[in-house]
């Protein structure tokens, strides 16, 4: 979001920086409200990343968990309400918004990877692009309970890692974050991708073993 509003006309970024100030001074409600916007049919590029790590750093557990919990719920709702316009009718909105390539590219991802085509592109920061997956996901009728469990869960990881690492460093790391958010988010998606294959090899190992032994 930082570098969002640098990079804009000096006008307009004063007016992003005006509301962006008035959303963090609303504290869990402006949270809920950029996550709501951002998820469905706006777009503010890590404005809930830096949210998050803003008004968690040298909080508390509690308030971190409160922040990162309005955070996921409006993101939740904002995604909701763009699955259901794919739901309803959204290929004309679809082939408006994006290009027939990177559709019919989608449409194979998720008739491969299942809600993993949403899962993953949840927990990945910007520049991955995320609401051709949501849209798409209603577009070319991903259950419900499918998508709802890929998003509850991908943005559970991504915004809790934020939080986690705001109340660990404090307000040290709001300007290193502010610049360099995507590499971060990559490093700790890629932790966490790593550490998941880990679990997941030595579980299959565990089984061989107790398939070998009876």
């Amino acid at each position: 979001m930082h570098s969002l509003i640098l990079s804009m006309p000096h006008w307009l970024g004063k007016l992003a920086a005006a509301v962006f100030a008035i959303i963090k001074s609303l504290g869990g409600l402006g949270v809920l409200i950029l996550a709501i916007g951002d998820s469905s049919f706006l777009s503010f590029p890590e404005g809930n990343d830096l949210l998050i790590v803003i008004l968690s750093s040298g909080g508390s557990w509690g308030h971190m968990a409160y922040y990162v919990g309005m955070t996921i719920i409006g993101s939740i709702i904002g995604c909701l309400l763009l699955y259901l316009l794919g739901r309803k009718g959204g290929s004309p909105v679809l082939r408006k918004k994006f290009s027939q390539k990177n559709i019919e590219r989608a449409e194979r991802l998720f008739e491969k990877y299942g809600l993993l085509t949403v899962l993953i592109p949840s927990i990945l920061p910007p520049p991955m692009p995320f609401k051709i997956f949501v849209l798409s996901a209603g577009v070319f009728r991903l259950k419900a309970w499918e998508f709802f469990t890929a998003i509850l869960i991908g943005r559970t990881i991504r915004y809790s890692m934020w939080g986690i690492l705001a109340v660990l460093y404090g307000n040290s790391v709001k300007e290193f974050m502010q610049h360099n958010l995507n590499s971060i988010g990559l490093v700790l998606f890629g932790t966490f991708a790593l550490a998941i294959a880990a679990t997941f090899i030595i579980y299959l190992r565990r089984m061989k073993v107790r398939e070998a032994g009876k």
